[in-house]
């Protein structure tokens, strides 16, 4: 995974160098090599190439990618233009439209992206037809060092956390760290807090005159 990390390299460059980090390289090429693997291999880090370190004003955690054909992109919650929205980013967008109003139609959240909203999957990468299942490979060590290297960026961006999985890593950032924590999108639990949480408008109102276009 040599030259992935894009602008963020200089913040993670010593990920490199730590032993978790060639298991997990080799189990993820391993991975590539043998089987359908999802976002596919040239996407797998477009959260950081998208959104580099001196943009992120956002972050917005995800757990791992989807897992049929065609929808994983790089991006939590995106799908491309064309696609069929998978469920929980149709409640996301139900939320958007009651907090502020706005309906979109593709599920390409690439324009958040481009404008600082990091929207980072905990694991990176998913075999076909099976959730969760890379989560051994040691991609929570890696994305535990963005979360915390987007923490320390100067300009504090604020952390988006939904569900009891994202919500366990408000306890790696700093004091004094901006965070909104509700219950997960998905139909299994977004009647119990985040319909209503209003978090477009909570992260607009934390961020002022950087509020970002939704």
């Amino acid at each position: 995974m040599e030259s992935d990390f894009y602008g963020w390299e200089p913040l993670l460059r010593a990920e490199r160098s730590k032993p978790y980090f060639a298991a997990l390289t080799a189990a993820v090429e391993q991975a590539y090599a043998t089987a359908a693997v999802y976002p596919p291999r040239e996407k797998l880090f477009e959260a950081l190439r998208l959104t580099p370190p001196e943009k992120t004003r956002c972050v917005i955690l995800g757990q791992d990618p989807y897992h049929e054909p065609g929808q994983a992109m790089g991006l939590a919650f995106s799908v491309p233009e064309g696609v069929t929205l998978p469920p929980s980013l149709r409640n996301i967008y139900k939320e958007l439209e009651s907090d502020l109003g706005i309906v979109r139609s593709t599920g390409d959240l690439s324009d958040w992206a481009e404008q600082g909203v990091l929207l980072l999957n905990a694991t990176l990468s998913v075999e076909q037809g099976r959730a969760n299942s890379h989560a051994a490979f040691g991609w929570q060590k890696l994305s535990d060092a963005i979360i915390l290297a987007a923490a320390a960026l100067p300009q504090k961006p604020v952390f988006v956390l939904w569900g009891g999985y994202a919500g366990k890593k408000a306890a790696l950032l700093p004091e004094g760290s901006r965070v909104l924590l509700s219950a997960h999108p998905s139909p299994l639990s977004a009647y119990r807090g985040f319909f209503g949480s209003k978090p477009f408008s909570k992260v607009n109102a934390l961020l002022g005159e950087d509020a970002i276009k939704w």
